[in-house]
């Protein structure tokens, strides 16, 4: 997989985060570095460097940026964790399961504030606006747990706010500090926000299909917190009669057994909610890989092609 062949450049990237989260009080920056120790893709940050080489830039140029796009991740995630009450990230506690909820605050308000710190000022509006675009998808999504007439075109908005904007900014900016013509960089923009679409929607399908060890957290949580994911937006769409009235009772529930989550998963099977998320997971995956044709033959590119592939097939 491409995360190999660049361990070179993401050792550089995890040197610069872990050297960027040193200071007192040493529980808060623990606490800091507690998601990035535990490791994760970083995606990200190796989409802002291969945007950035795919169009001639220098690493050099573009690595704090890919850096400040990975706190601001982080960020999101121990927010995200201490809203949904998750208990568990890749593996191990979430941090305010770790640290406590005050502690899990300021740890992702540090974050934030060392984004800004590291990143390229011409692209500090960027990530600043796509950073508000999370905020606003959050709020989104927690309001859908409050009722069932969310629609897809709803749903397809919250997600492009939530998780796309941000692996959209990730391209866009490498693209810019990387010298890239107005073309090139919308189609590194159109690459990485379709394929954040896609990301977001193969989320939803592990979330029933997924291995809990290989998650790094227990699969069926967004059905056992009254999640609407594309799953369950579509089912409700398709089913009726009595199977209809039982998933909706279900699906407003909170805290639901492992065996009601399971009756939910066979629903979702049943009613083609899961090979409909498949087909529409790959329509993003062909407008992301297409938005590359813009761009000259490269390994650069070709590696962003592997991590559309990889984001769409992976198990965790």
């Amino acid at each position: 997989m491409v995360f190999s062949r660049y361990k070179p450049k993401l050792d550089q990237v995890n040197g610069l985060l872990n050297s960027s989260l040193e200071g007192e009080p040493e529980k808060l920056y623990k606490a800091a570095r507690h998601l990035i120790r535990a490791g994760g893709k970083r995606v990200r940050p190796l989409m802002c460097i291969l945007s950035s080489d795919a169009v001639g830039g220098a690493l050099n140029d573009v690595l704090a940026t890919a850096c400040a796009v990975e706190f601001i991740h982080s960020f999101t995630l121990i927010h995200d964790d201490i809203m949904d009450d998750d208990f568990l990230r890749r593996g191990r506690k979430s941090v305010h399961a770790a640290y406590g909820v005050n502690t899990a605050i300021l740890a992702g308000d540090l974050l934030y504030s060392k984004a800004f710190e590291l990143c390229d000022g011409k692209v500090a509006h960027l990530l600043a606006k796509a950073s508000a675009m999370v905020c606003e998808g959050q709020e989104m999504d927690m309001s859908f747990e409050e009722g069932l007439d969310v629609s897809q075109e709803e749903y397809l908005v919250m997600i492009e706010k939530k998780t796309a904007a941000l692996l959209e900014v990730s391209c866009r900016a490498g693209a810019y500090l990387g010298g890239a013509s107005k073309n090139q960089m919308q189609g590194l923009s159109d690459y990485g926000l379709n394929i954040g679409m896609a990301f977001q929607i193969k989320d939803d399908l592990l979330e029933i299909t997924g291995d809990d060890e290989k998650l790094g957290k227990p699969s069926g949580s967004d059905i056992a917190e009254g999640k609407k994911n594309l799953l369950a937006v579509r089912a409700l769409k398709c089913v009726d009669g009595s199977k209809k009235k039982r998933l909706t009772e279900l699906l407003a529930k909170e805290d639901n057994t492992f065996g009601e989550i399971d009756e939910v998963k066979k629903i979702f099977e049943e009613v083609g909610a899961v090979d409909y998320c498949k087909t529409k997971m790959n329509e993003y995956y062909q407008k992301s890989v297409d938005s590359l044709d813009i761009l000259d033959d490269s390994k650069a590119k070709n590696h962003l092609l592997e991590i559309a592939d990889f984001i769409t097939s992976r198990e965790f």
